[in-house]
């Protein structure tokens, strides 16, 4: 009998072993179900929140979505694995539309298809004021950017902020505006007398088309602190000063606008017109910014339909080129320029050597490796096959309001 007590009791005894070995191992599999739970986030889609990020100007407000993929062993480094930033500084949104509804936009799709994230780059706007630039670099270095891309308010200010990111063993791109006597590494923009030949000859084919004999022309230049405006006026006037020179039109008048300023090219323009007594036959105005001034103040002189050149081919100036107010643009592939940018940013903070930087330009006490692009003259003509084609502007964007009734049928058609 004693014998069989015994037995119950180990029996029982090892039940509970048993018991007990069981919720030990169910515990396990419960924590390791909850690591598992962790780990799909690397293969789904992982979603951070908005964050605000306060510069010198205001406030820069980004979500950004990241998807994830497996993690496979000796996979090529991305954005994720690169330590450091990149900043890009832009100008201000008053001189050109194109900073803030262009470049910006284009910079934001080109750093996301490099794989960074939000966090590993910012992009800041100065609103045209050089003190402002210079902080804003600054505090961009101090937070840890590793490459800057900077578009000068001025070559002054511009050369103060290379030379503080170089002392700092910052790389510094110049982005489609040159600093002049600077230590930048690169530069990347178009070939700027190019655009300004385009503008020439593209004043010129319009005021032959509208057979206007002893046309007098009126100039108005962008900022006199702005090397592009040089570069520009280089070119356009190699195709309007033999013309000047011959006899065979008259300048009535030549001015340069400070910083770009809209507001300060309708004041000189319709000083122009005044001192002209309202005799003025077509404007070489240097980016569609200026254009439209000009126009403004010739519409409200009774003067319509004068040929006026403009740059940047924005959906200001299309509508003003669909409406008859202006007779060209030109098409600088923006999205090209930022993407060519970006990469070689990218390219630099990974340490790697660019590549495909042909090209160098002398900006006055170095020959800077450049990358430039070519520009394309824009008139009613080729619209539909520029700018529409290359998807950097739409007819849904263009053809609102009074301008719907200039677009081409069916442009709003599916």
């Amino acid at each position: 009998m004693r014998g069989i007590r015994w037995a119950r009791l180990l029996a029982l005894m090892v039940a509970m072993t048993v018991m007990l070995t069981a919720c030990g191992d169910a515990q396990d599999a419960a924590d390791s179900g909850d690591a598992g739970t962790g780990d799909t986030a690397v293969t789904g889609t992982e979603t951070e929140g908005t964050g605000t990020e306060t510069g010198a100007t205001g406030t820069e407000t980004a979500t950004a979505t990241e998807t994830g993929g497996t993690e496979t062993a000796g996979a090529e480094p991305t954005g994720g694995d690169v330590e450091g930033k990149i900043a890009v500084l832009l100008p201000d949104s008053a001189s050109s539309s194109r900073w803030e509804t262009d470049d910006r936009r284009f910079f934001e799709q080109a750093f996301e298809e490099a794989g960074l994230s939000s966090d590993q780059y910012t992009i800041l706007n100065a609103e045209g004021d050089a003190s402002t630039q210079q902080t804003q670099a600054e505090q961009a270095i101090t937070d840890g950017a590793r490459v800057l891309l900077l578009v000068n308010l001025d070559s002054g200010s511009g050369a103060a902020i290379v030379a503080d990111a170089k002392s700092q063993d910052v790389s510094v791109i110049d982005y489609d505006r040159l600093t002049l006597d600077a230590e930048s590494d690169y530069y990347v923009s178009f070939n700027n007398v190019t655009v300004g030949e385009l503008q020439g000859q593209g004043l010129v084919d319009c005021i032959t088309e509208a057979g206007v004999e002893n046309p007098q022309i009126a100039v108005l230049n962008g900022s006199p602190t702005d090397n592009n405006a040089t570069l520009f006026a280089q070119g356009y006037n190699s195709a309007l000063d033999p013309l000047f020179e011959s006899g065979d039109w008259t300048e009535v008048d030549d001015q340069s606008v400070p910083d770009w300023d809209n507001q300060q090219a309708l004041v000189i323009f319709e000083q122009m017109l005044t001192a002209a007594d309202n005799s003025i036959d077509g404007v070489l105005a240097a980016n569609d910014g200026l254009g439209n001034a000009a126009i403004s103040a010739l519409k409200s002189a009774g003067l319509n339909g004068i040929p006026v050149t403009g740059q940047d081919a924005t959906v200001e100036g299309i509508q003003n080129i669909l409406a008859g107010d202006q007779c060209m643009t030109v098409y600088k592939a923006i999205r090209e320029e930022a993407f060519a940018a970006a990469d070689l940013a990218v390219s630099l903070l990974q340490g790697e050597e660019p590549e495909g930087v042909e090209d160098v330009t002398d900006n006055g006490s170095r020959e800077v490796p450049s990358l430039l692009l070519t520009p394309v003259a824009v008139t009613a003509d080729n619209i539909e096959d520029t700018v529409i084609a290359d998807e950097f502007r739409t007819w849904e964007e263009i053809c609102v309001g009074e301008f719907e009734q200039y677009c081409p049928e069916g442009a709003l058609d599916g």
